[in-house]
């Protein structure tokens, strides 16, 4: 007999959202994680991650969001918890780039509200930013912070409140076939689902590898940076600094964050080396500090002191950046949550929702067409 209904592996953004999902319909639940959500040993933490809606990436991601901007929403009602705060948010770099021709593409496909301004109308608006002579900036009206700590512990207690049992400190060690369910060895004995939820950022590949499902996925070792307070304490708030990318070079991009009391965040997206999930280097160096410092000096020079803080976060990438979310014909009672590649954190109450459909066999009514597991795969006569 199986031991639960459901069991979703992971418990960072896109799990503990599932779990939530799950158990609010009714359906017997267990919810396991290496350590003790929420932590920082994974992906989902760094206490502010950006919201955005003129999404750079693909158009594709315009209604997930918008979806995601809802579930926010009703997960603050239902948690009495402060999970986002509106800011604004900017996408910068020369015209015609990556990151400001995106955003353009997505705002006019989807009607989003936005203004495009020059260098200088930036520097006016935003005093804490300083921004070179040709650069652009898409500013979206809407953008904002989440909070990702106190996000996933609402998830969970809202879980656990309608019936799901959640199991910290439980590393799963494989996922087996039984029958029609599937067998998770872990540390602290077996659990049969007739549904798996697969949601383990950095250890999804070799969970999947174990059924026959091979995902190519490579885990990238990245920091986040707090800096100390520089100038008017003003101009760093965020009713003056809105969340920020910026193309800084071709393909290469820095993100800030207003100072919520703890300094302004800045970090690099993307570039971390190559790691393995359970060899990961948690120390910080200067060959992390010091592009990041450089960076800071060059946009927020006037706002961004020292940096005082640095913490390792994962990053699990598929070779086009975009996510998995779907149900593998090789695995068909296990849902593939994510990959996010770094810019999932967002969506994760949206896809909590969808990976709770798949779960139970439910339509979405999300077009997931662009997530597809199988895009990977080069069939005969085929050229990748």
């Amino acid at each position: 007999m199986p031991t639960c209904d459901a069991l979703v592996v992971g418990l960072g953004a896109m799990g503990s959202a599932a779990l939530y999902e799950l158990a609010s319909r009714g359906v017997s639940v267990v919810g396991v994680d290496a350590h003790d959500p929420p932590h920082s040993l994974g992906s989902t933490h760094g206490r502010s991650r950006i919201i955005r809606e003129a999404y750079f990436e693909h158009p594709s991601y315009v209604p997930l969001v918008r979806r995601a901007y809802a579930r926010w929403a009703r997960l603050e009602q239902l948690s009495g918890a402060a999970l986002f705060r509106r800011t604004g948010g900017l996408n910068i770099g020369p015209p015609g780039c990556e990151l400001v021709a995106g955003a353009l593409e997505s705002a006019s496909r989807h009607g989003i509200e936005i203004e495009v301004l020059t260098a200088a109308e930036i520097e006016r608006r935003f005093p804490v930013l300083a921004i070179p002579d040709g650069m652009l900036g898409v500013f979206e009206h809407s953008a904002g912070v989440l909070f990702p700590e106190a996000c996933v512990a609402a998830y969970l207690s809202l879980a656990r409140a309608r019936g799901a049992e959640i199991r910290p400190n439980t590393s799963v060690i494989s996922l087996a076939r039984s029958g029609d369910a599937i067998t998770a060895t872990t540390n602290e004995g077996t659990i049969t689902a007739r549904r798996v939820v697969v949601s383990a950022g950095a250890w999804t590949g070799p969970l999947m590898q174990a059924l026959g499902v091979t995902l190519p996925l490579d885990v990238t070792r990245q920091t986040m940076h707090w800096l100390a307070p520089r100038g008017d304490a003003a101009v760093r708030s965020p009713e003056r600094f809105p969340v920020a990318l910026i193309e800084h070079d071709v393909g290469r991009f820095v993100y800030t964050m207003p100072d919520f009391g703890d300094g302004v965040k800045v970090a690099i997206h993307h570039e971390g080396a190559v790691v393995g999930p359970d060899a990961v280097d948690r120390e910080i160096h200067a060959s992390d500090t010091q592009p990041v410092a450089a960076l800071a000096e060059r946009f927020l020079p006037g706002a961004a002191g020292r940096i005082r803080e640095s913490v390792v976060c994962l990053y699990t990438n598929t070779p086009d950046r975009d996510f998995i979310l779907d149900v593998d014909d090789r695995a068909p009672n296990v849902v593939i949550v994510s990959a996010c590649s770094g810019h999932g954190f967002k969506f994760a109450s949206a896809i909590g929702e969808i990976a709770a459909q798949l779960a139970l066999g439910e339509r979405s009514d999300v077009d997931l067409s662009h997530f597809r597991s199988n895009r990977f795969i080069t069939r005969p006569g085929q050229v990748r």
